[in-house]
C-alpha cells in the first residue's frame, strides 16, 4: 500500500541526535504554528498554550531544567532548532469557554442570538471536572491531539522532531510561571533536523505490531 499520507509516517521517527547547525525556516514554523492553532480539541475548547522556544536565551532556560534528572533529553534542547512546550489548562471553566463562543460569533460560525445555547456542549467539560475544580485530565488529554497533530505536519515538511515527556515538570513550570500563566506542562516537543552520523535510530527499520493486533473491525 502507497500513499503519501503513509509515506509521512514512514519517514519520520523519534530523532535521538539533531544537527544544531539546521535552522528550521520562518515559512515552515509558520504553518507548523498555524497547524496547531488548527489542532481539534474536544467542544472546540482549545485549553491550551504553545510556548515556542526559539531564542538561545530561551532555550537555555529550558536547558537547565534537566539538572536534577533527564540528562538524556537535554542535549536536544541546544542543539535542536526549536523547542514547544505543550500546556494544558487545569481548570478550564465556563468563562474561557465563552471566550470560545465568542470567537465563533466574531468567526460568523455561531449566531450572536444563540450565544447562550452554545453553552450546552460545555456540560461536557463539566461532566469533566472534579470536586476540587480541576479538569487536568481532561484539558491533558486534548493537548496530546494537538502533539499528534504536529508530528504529522512535522513529517510532511521533512522536519525531524522528540516528543520528550522526560522534562522536570516542577522545574519547568518554575521557570516558565509567566509565560505557562498558570497552565501545566508535562510534554515537550524538540523540532529541527536529524545529524545522521551521530544518530542511531536514525537507520533503524520502522516496527510496528501487526495489523490484525491493532485493528478490530465489525
Amino acid at each position: 500500500m502507497t500513499h503519501a499520507i503513509l509515506d509521512d509516517l514512514e519517514w519520520r521517527y523519534t530523532t535521538k541526535k539533531y544537527d544544531a547547525n539546521k535552522k528550521v525556516s520562518q515559512a515552515d514554523l509558520a504553518i507548523l504554528l498555524e497547524a496547531l492553532r488548527l489542532s481539534a480539541s474536544s467542544i472546540n475548547s482549545q485549553p491550551w498554550k504553545f510556548i515556542v522556544l526559539e531564542s538561545d536565551e530561551a532555550k537555555l532556560r529550558m536547558h537547565k531544567t534537566f539538572i536534577n534528572k533527564y540528562a538524556f533529553n537535554q542535549p536536544h534542547v541546544l542543539d535542536a532548532s526549536h523547542v514547544i512546550l505543550f500546556a494544558h489548562n487545569p481548570h478550564y471553566d465556563r468563562e474561557h469557554y465563552e471566550a470560545v463562543v465568542d470567537k465563533g460569533i466574531a468567526d460568523k460560525r455561531t449566531p450572536l442570538e444563540k450565544k447562550e445555547s452554545a453553552f450546552a456542549a460545555f456540560h461536557f467539560a463539566e461532566l469533566n471536572t472534579d470536586e476540587e475544580g480541576s479538569t487536568e485530565s481532561w484539558t491533558k488529554a486534548q493537548t496530546y491531539l494537538a502533539l499528534g497533530n504536529a508530528l504529522h505536519v512535522l513529517a510532511r515538511l521533512k522536519i525531524d522532531s522528540t516528543t520528550m515527556e522526560g522534562i522536570d515538570v516542577d522545574l519547568v513550570e518554575t521557570e516558565f510561571s509567566k509565560e505557562l500563566d498558570g497552565h501545566h506542562c508535562h510534554v515537550a516537543l524538540a523540532i529541527g533536523y536529524r545529524k545522521e552520523d551521530a544518530d542511531y535510530n536514525c537507520a533503524l527499520s520502522k516496527s510496528r505490531l501487526p495489523m490484525d493486533a491493532v485493528i478490530t473491525t465489525l
